[in-house]
């Protein structure tokens, strides 16, 4: 327990000093939050625009820390052929994907209460009134969505087509989903193909739980299908 510990906090201090990772997933929603809050109007049935907001973009630090950021890790290091030193240790690939999810969802975890400190702070964020269920669907999502970015790692052989193919994923999903835009004012031709991807179950569960609603089981249920089919995936597609 003590060195998948120690190997995490090395990992995420490595990030941290990656320039562009920190200020993507920790300054950057910052801004998008600002830029909306000046821009922003009330939304349908009058909830206030950073209640609906913060939630948001708790979401696009997650699938930018799992899809994007965490791919490009992994790809990185078979290139550098960090992977195959790695495999003369006892380390095993579920081991190596556990510290790296952790050490990424950290980063996350970061990024959300900085954008959850500046919107109390700044702009009279409500407090979730569902702090378990936000809490379970931020861990859902993060299982969710950086299995998928796992899976991307697994196989995809260099850092920069690791980094390509995840803002592929990535935006797409952040424009759809409600992760950037709110689902009350988008069409619905794009409401129903945000709902395809799964970045939308954890916007609307983060949402719901933030509102005090309960979680959908068909959400909850979709999330952890994908955490299961993915993070398998991942691990079987894996080579050092």
């Amino acid at each position: 327990m003590k060195g998948i510990t120690h190997v995490i906090a090395v990992e995420l201090k490595l990030i941290m000093r990656d320039p562009m990772s920190a200020f993507f997933a920790l300054a950057f929603p910052g801004v998008l939050l600002w830029v909306k809050m000046r821009t922003g109007a009330p939304l349908p049935g009058g909830l206030p625009v950073i209640d609906a907001t913060v939630p948001m973009l708790s979401v696009f630090v997650i699938g930018l820390a799992g899809l994007v950021i965490l791919p490009a890790t992994l790809a990185q290091y078979r290139e550098r052929r960090v992977l195959r030193r790695l495999r003369a240790t006892p380390a095993s690939s579920p081991m190596l994907f556990g510290a790296q999810w952790a050490a990424h969802m950290l980063l996350a975890v970061l990024g959300t209460v900085l954008l959850i400190v500046i919107g109390l702070a700044a702009y009279g964020l409500t407090a979730p009134a569902n702090a378990a269920i936000v809490l379970l669907a931020w861990i859902l999502g993060a299982l969710s969505l950086g299995s998928i970015g796992l899976l991307i790692g697994a196989l995809v052989p260099s850092g920069r087509t690791a980094t390509v193919i995840g803002l592929s994923v990535f935006f797409p999903m952040v424009f759809t989903s409600g992760a950037m835009i709110p689902r009350e004012v988008t069409s619905g031709s794009m409401r129903a193909i945000g709902d395809l991807t799964p970045m939308a179950p954890v916007v609307q569960a983060i949402r719901d739980g933030w509102a005090g609603n309960a979680m959908s089981p068909v959400t909850l249920g979709v999330m952890v299908a994908i955490s299961i089919v993915a993070g398998g995936a991942a691990v079987r597609a894996f080579r050092w």
